[in-house]
């Protein structure tokens, strides 16, 4: 069943295909299963999400994440009538392009390719999907990667524009935010025909704002189960004002102090809020009933404010914005720059993160002097062709982006031996 309000154009891919042999399923559900099936969602299983996948079995890899955005973002699009597989695949693929080490690794990355592009995981997301992982091969013999549909390529582009059109996106590693590289503008042109400039679709719209919510929510509750958030510190109003501050320097200034104070008296008085957290299994279920309740706080609220803001019959690509309650935007925040107060900006963990850091930067020095070796399969064919030393950096960020948190690490020791 093709949902309402989607054009032919839409439903094209940048190298037409056959559909004799997947009659019975849409070209959206065709898209979600290419992603679902795919090499590098599954090594997401071994990237760290906030909390490496070596730190336990219960916190969550970016696999588990995106799993859950993919949940909380199909439930919204079937409520604003949004069709539910565009979303779902943008939601599956949306953290594909990270690197090992989550944001740190980004960021480590960024800086290593600052003279050659940079690096931006939601870019390489889009070189992930048309170009890396292998699928569909053109009639030069290139491959297109997943080759989707126009309308889940868009769904996929969190950054709709380039580096040189990005800014700094308060919050997180506060890095430059893009969605494509020079190189893969070509595609980018082709996902983007009749979008307007710098606007992204209602299914990226909602794609971002079920991340946000999982993000919020899932770190959060990770991050206490893990003893990194202490329940009972939060519930003391001890150094209330220093955690404010660091929420809203974490957020950015447009965020008032006084907000992020009613909206964490806001959540701290619900129902389902420990004042401290024992690992009982009482605890446990009362920390999962908290979530569910966020979750479903968050986009009950967004889309009732979203359906009631659009007055076209189908709200999809062009036709309708998401709407998100400011008092949504702000509890969200508070989550997240709460988990960021008490780990990411942990001094005792700063040595860590320099150490990850570390890693990945003289990997990529490593790999690079290596002059093809050690490449897998792609990056060694693509490294044959390269004939400038942006295109042989390129395929080093290639490389090291694909690799999971442990492979990194072995391939680190099986190079450089420290």
């Amino acid at each position: 069943m093709v949902t309402p309000g989607y054009e032919a154009s839409d439903f094209e891919r940048f190298v037409p295909e056959d559909r004799t042999n997947s009659a019975k399923r849409g070209e959206f559900a065709r898209d979600r299963a290419r992603v679902l099936h795919s090499s590098a969602l599954r090594r997401l299983g071994a990237k760290t999400q906030v909390l490496s996948p070596t730190n336990g079995d219960f916190a969550r890899t970016r696999l588990t994440h995106s799993l859950e955005v993919a949940q909380v973002g199909r439930e919204m699009a079937e409520a604003l009538g949004v069709d539910p597989d565009v979303v779902d695949t943008a939601c599956l693929a949306h953290d594909l392009g990270h690197p090992p080490f989550g944001h740190n690794g980004e960021k480590a990355l960024g800086i290593w390719a600052e003279d050659f592009g940079g690096f931006e995981g939601n870019a390489q997301t889009l070189r992930l999907l048309s170009r890396i992982e292998p699928k569909v091969i053109d009639a030069t013999g290139q491959t297109r990667g997943l080759n989707l549909t126009r309308a889940s390529l868009d769904a996929s582009c969190k950054y709709p524009w380039a580096r040189s059109e990005g800014t700094a996106e308060v919050g997180g590693n506060q890095s430059v935010k893009f969605g494509f590289y020079e190189d893969d503008c070509e595609v980018f042109d082709f996902l983007r025909l009749g979008a307007p400039l710098a606007r992204k679709c209602i299914e990226a719209q909602v794609m971002d704002f079920a991340d946000d919510v999982a993000y919020s929510v899932h770190d959060f509750e990770d991050a206490v189960v893990s003893g990194y958030v202490d329940l009972a510190e939060l519930s003391s109003k001890n150094n209330h004002k220093e955690l404010f501050e660091k929420i809203q320097s974490w957020a950015g200034p447009e965020i008032l102090i006084s907000d992020i104070e009613l909206a964490f008296n806001r959540l701290s008085t619900n129902m389902y809020w420990l004042s401290e957290y024992s690992s009982s299994l009482a605890d446990q279920a009362t920390l999962k009933n908290l979530t569910s309740y966020l979750i479903g706080s968050f986009v009950g609220r967004s889309t009732s404010h979203t359906l009631a803001a659009n007055s076209s019959e189908h709200v999809v690509r062009y036709n309708g914005s998401l709407s998100v309650p400011a008092d949504v935007r702000t509890e969200i925040a508070v989550l997240k720059g709460t988990v960021s107060a008490f780990l990411m900006s942990d001094e005792k963990r700063q040595p860590y993160y320099a150490w990850q850091r570390e890693v990945l930067t003289d990997l990529a020095d490593a790999l690079l002097a290596g002059n093809g070796k050690h490449l897998d399969h792609y990056c060694r064919a693509v490294w044959a062709k390269a004939k400038s030393d942006s295109e042989k950096h390129r395929v080093i960020v290639d490389q090291v982006a694909s690799l999971t948190d442990v492979s990194a690490l072995n391939l680190h020791a099986e190079l450089i031996g420290k």
